[in-house]
């Protein structure tokens, strides 16, 4: 098809108002966010930039040149709905509403419009069942803080063609993105599921009165977590050697968690209403594996985004 400029976020949230953000960043990209509430996209565009202004990494120029190529509509009508090339969808994580938006867009859009699906957790086939063109659609999955964290992952259904597929990973290259292609529609995609393998055993490792929840944190951050992103998994075994990998396997993996449904710790946990930083406070701190109080919540919070930044940019 022709070069994508002309791009539709359906869901003006948090999610779709930082992927707008970064769409509007090609050249010559017209982004309209559709949703059937209002929502002040460009305030949500500005106040994702402000850091990135403070810390002189872009000018408020560019943001001005981003919200200008943004524009918001609750019609299906519009015509920036009309003449979209490419949908990335990021509405609220429920089948059947994500399915009925993309079987009611069919009726909008060109025939060779592109379906793309922002979802964590759900299956990108099951999604696409009630489309009459499944070929077109894949998953999308961006990180939170989308506008900083650089990968997403593009999730082929059973469906979807190569030609689709390559079309999503060179718009998001072009984006800025670090797009990885998922070639099975699983659940937990790639990403995820090595996160929660990693949670599983963290937890695991609580429950069973191993450690404590701060040393397990502190294990992680001050070891393997340093290195990470400079020696990832698969290039940290061939260093070591695969048959050092498959000796330490074989020792060590029996002894591993593998249960396959939640750990009794978290459903323990969550009938004594420790339920992390939503915990209701009780004698001034919200308790979850670990106790914090509004300021340490803020601290939290607020510093993703400068360590995010330092890590990215340096800055």
């Amino acid at each position: 098809m022709s070069k994508i400029k002309n791009f539709l976020v359906c869901g003006g949230g948090m999610m779709g108002s930082a992927i707008a953000q970064i769409l509007a960043g090609l050249d010559d990209a017209k982004v309209t966010v559709y949703d059937v509430f209002p929502v002040d996209v460009e305030a949500k565009v500005r106040n994702n930039m402000k850091l990135l202004v403070e810390k002189e990494i872009v000018t408020e120029a560019d943001v001005d040149k981003i919200v200008s190529k943004i524009s918001f509509t609750q019609d299906l009508n519009d015509e920036g709905v009309k003449n979209a090339q490419m949908v990335v969808e990021c509405v609220l994580e429920e089948m059947e509403m994500k399915q009925n938006l993309f079987a009611q867009l069919e009726d909008y859009v060109a025939d060779d419009c592109i379906f793309c699906t922002n979802t964590s957790v759900m299956s990108p086939t099951e999604i696409s069942a009630k489309c009459k063109h499944r070929e077109r659609l894949c998953g999308t999955h961006f990180w939170n803080p989308a506008f900083l964290i650089p990968l997403v992952e593009v999730v082929k259904t059973d469906a979807t063609t190569d030609e689709v597929a390559q079309t999503v990973i060179d718009v998001l290259t072009e984006a800025g993105k670090k797009p990885v292609l998922c070639k099975k529609d699983v659940p937990g995609f790639i990403a995820n599921r090595m996160q929660h393998a990693l949670w599983r055993e963290a937890i695991s490792i609580v429950e069973r009165g191993i450690a404590d929840a701060k040393t397990v944190d502190d294990a992680c951050k001050y070891s393997f977590g340093l290195r990470l992103p400079y020696l990832p998994p698969l290039v940290n075994s061939d260093m070591v050697s695969t048959q050092l990998t498959s000796n330490i396997h074989n020792y060590v993996l029996k002894d591993l968690e593998d249960r396959h449904d939640a750990s009794p710790l978290l459903k323990q946990m969550l009938e004594e209403g420790k339920n992390g930083f939503r915990a209701e406070k009780v004698d001034g701190v919200h308790e979850g594996f670990m106790k914090y109080t509004d300021e340490e919540i803020a601290e939290i919070n607020g510093g993703l985004n400068e360590y995010l930044i330092k890590m990215l940019y340096n800055k």
